[in-house]
């Protein structure tokens, strides 16, 4: 009885396991197809690039993307492998427990088949239940054959289940080093895929570098153009400010107004007598709300609305332009192989010049202004603020209502058919925001 129980919870631990195995392998396959896929997309961003003369940051960018990407999967082969030697470690332990239990269960019933051929003779078993001193103990020795020949019968049927356990684990545990074989070799073709992408980058960075005086004067002036484009949209933020201000102070003015005009009726009114004049200067002279005192700027219900709406959509915005890649990243970062630390306000994307470049949520815009030789559209909605800029020409003018997905302008021409937009995100802080964290 102990070694059925012992062979049962053998079965459930190897059924248990193979099922998380199979678990766990199904979540490294499907992220080496995420994987896979951001890498058929850099690619493809990268074909693009290819076609303009100079290399630039943003190719690089993409080039150590690539890269970063490609250890990845690497290292989710690896764990593939893992996984795969647990399992076959597993079987293995289960079939030498198997293996050991076969052995015990055949020779138990070895024993027990020697046993009945020695007592094999029908006398012998007639012998065995009339010998019995009453009918009661005749039948109990009736009972006690036919148990013992079912013993026999649910031994061999054990045997032959431990059996096909057996021949299930081994063939299992063949289907796994094949599949480890297989795992192998697409980790070595990695390898020599990402040691290609590694020789295509340190040919960007020697172009680049041949390029240095260059790339430095774009950096120059795209520092400077970040500057111009922070004052104007800390210009835009205060403009709105001050405006949200004279709102406030005329609400608080014609309140007043009100206020004095109302008590001067009161004032002005007869008197009926010293209760109705004391109801009368309790009413007039009730204080005002707190709220309604010390109103905040930008907190009336409209922007409030507005503001809300826009972060409900935070990873879901569209993307200002319709074709295009990220080729420098929000805040700082660094490029290998180059000594150039960079900080950007916002995210720099690459797109063909000439593109159209639409708004991203409802608003209005605060302002359009010059930053160099392009030009930049500054959209409110509510208390956040969209940036764009690097455009040739605008198509909307400050004050006017736009929508999602409304052009705003086109993209300027940087260079061999390419242009690169800034957008940025400004909350009223004048504090700027990761656009990859709010786009879709």
């Amino acid at each position: 009885m102990i070694k059925k129980i012992l062979l049962f919870t053998l079965i459930c631990f190897s059924v248990l396991g193979g099922y998380a195995q199979n678990q766990s392998s199904a979540e490294l396959k499907r992220r080496q197809a995420d994987i896979q896929r951001e890498i058929d997309e850099l690619r493809k961003q990268l074909e693009q690039t290819t076609k303009y003369k100079r290399k630039s940051l943003g190719e690089l960018n993409l080039i150590q993307k690539k890269i970063r990407l490609r250890e990845q999967q690497i290292r989710n082969i690896n764990d593939q492998i893992n996984l795969i030697q647990s399992s076959i470690n597993a079987s293995w332990r289960d079939i030498v427990k198997l293996r050991a239990e076969l052995d015990t269960l055949k020779l138990q019933y070895e024993k027990s088949v020697v046993y009945a051929y020695m007592n094999r003779s029908n006398y012998d078993f007639l012998n065995f239940i009339f010998s019995a001193g009453t009918f009661n103990d005749a039948l109990k020795r009736v009972a006690y054959l036919k148990s013992y020949r079912a013993y026999r019968e649910q031994q061999a049927s054990v045997i032959r289940n431990t059996q096909q356990m057996l021949e299930q684990k081994i063939k299992g545990l063949n289907l796994s080093k094949k599949e480890k074989s297989l795992v192998l070799q697409e980790q070595n073709k990695q390898f020599a895929v990402l040691q290609d992408e590694r020789k295509e980058k340190d040919k960007v960075v020697s172009k680049i570098k041949q390029e240095e005086r260059e790339l430095m004067k774009d950096l120059t002036q795209k520092r400077k153009q970040d500057a111009s484009l922070r004052s104007a949209i800390n210009a835009a933020i205060r403009r709105e400010i001050e405006a949200e201000r004279r709102r406030v102070a005329a609400l608080e003015k014609e309140r007043r107004e009100k206020e004095a005009a109302e008590k001067k009726a009161n004032a002005n009114a007869p008197k009926k007598d010293d209760a109705a004049t004391t109801k009368t200067t309790t009413t007039t002279t009730k204080p005002q709300p707190k709220e309604q005192k010390e109103l905040q700027i930008f907190g009336s219900d409209e922007v409030r609305l507005i503001s809300d709406n826009f972060e409900k959509n935070r990873g879901s915005l569209p993307w200002p332009v319709n074709a295009g890649r990220v080729v420098m990243k929000f805040g700082p970062h660094s490029y290998e192989g180059l000594t150039i630390v960079y900080d950007n306000p916002g995210i720099t994307i690459e797109a063909e010049a000439g593109s159209s470049i639409k708004a991203v949520f409802d608003g209005e815009v605060a302002a359009v202004t010059s930053v160099g030789p392009v030009q930049c559209v500054i959209v409110r909605h509510g208390k956040y603020f969209t940036s764009y800029s690097n455009l040739s020409s605008v198509s909307v003018s400050k004050g006017q209502q736009v929508k999602t997905g409304q052009v705003v302008g086109r993209l300027y021409e940087k260079d061999g058919g390419r242009g690169e937009l800034e957008f940025l995100i400004t909350n009223e802080k004048s504090v700027n925001l990761n656009p990859e964290a709010w786009l879709r």
